[in-house]
């Protein structure tokens, strides 16, 4: 077992995500920065899929109560295990009785704790991750908490530290045109892919709200509920665009003017209140 001592800001179970269940109204949740998360499972040793913690602007204390390793990727913070300091990217040996602890980080909104042989939380609809706007999968973690330890691992832990993508405090983001992009006029396509906005402190794993430039719609009126799916950009009538997460809600009714490219989507994961962000069309 892992026990929960102080959960921080925000500390849930993630993994891979809860795919296709949107017909039944459940949003995919999982990993919000996939490469970190991925790459914490593989420093340890981890199956690919393994559940691990992800923590919300670091600050989380853990004790383990058996001997074990683990990793943290993503937003970079402070590691210490017992009395000894670690850095991120890299597997570290955790004694039974040992106390964790990752202090805040500098930069970045979201850091990840791997454990070798995985969170072995009970799955549901086939997935251990919490889905915050719905309920499904564990609760937030919370002080006191035990979590299990799997045994899903398929090699030895990464003798070497590992270098961490950079965490981007004004990151450019590629887009694809989304379904209502004719919702915006001429103006609004243009300011979109060529003015930046800021991250307001409305940011959470269901979305991220921009402020700054509005855009202005062309039409009137609300659409009849649509599919939306990670990464669409909604615009409501403010004109304040809304990026969703991971924990979207699988239907909505303002219109989808743009999407970000899946492969940018770990960087809407790191943005965090007062951040700017930059969007260009993907080549």
């Amino acid at each position: 077992m892992i026990e929960v001592l102080d959960s921080g800001v925000l500390a849930t179970v993630q993994d891979e995500g809860r795919i296709g269940f949107s017909a039944w109204a459940v949003s995919p949740s999982g990993a919000a920065d996939g490469p970190a998360y991925r790459l914490a499972n593989r420093l340890v040793g981890n199956v690919p899929g393994c559940a691990a913690v992800e923590v919300v602007l670091g600050s989380i204390r853990l004790r383990a109560h058996v001997d074990t390793v683990i990793a943290v990727s993503g937003a970079p913070a402070p590691i210490t295990v017992g009395e000894r300091s670690f850095a991120t990217g890299q597997a570290i040996p955790v004694a039974g009785g040992e106390v964790i602890t990752v202090g805040w980080a500098p930069a970045g909104l979201r850091t990840y704790l791997a454990v070798r042989g995985g969170i072995a939380v009970p799955p549901v609809l086939g997935s251990r991750s919490t889905d915050t706007i719905s309920g499904l999968g564990p609760d937030a973690l919370a002080a006191g908490d035990l979590l299990p330890i799997g045994n899903d691992v398929q090699g030895l832990p990464a003798p070497d530290q590992v270098p961490l993508h950079p965490i981007d405090v004004a990151p450019v983001i590629d887009l694809v045109p989304g379904p209502r992009l004719d919702w915006i006029d001429e103006n609004s396509k243009s300011v979109l892919v060529s003015r930046s906005f800021s991250v307001s402190d409305k940011v959470d794993r269901i979305g991220v709200r921009l402020s700054g430039p509005r855009l202005v719609r062309s039409r009137t009126g609300e659409l009849p509920s649509e599919a939306i799916i990670r990464g669409a950009i909604q615009l409501p009538p403010d004109g304040e665009p809304i990026v969703f997460g991971p924990d979207h809600p699988t239907t909505g009714g303002y219109p989808v003017v743009a999407v970000v490219a899946e492969r940018h989507a770990h960087l809407v994961a790191q943005l965090r209140p007062g951040y700017t962000v930059r969007f260009r069309w993907s080549r």
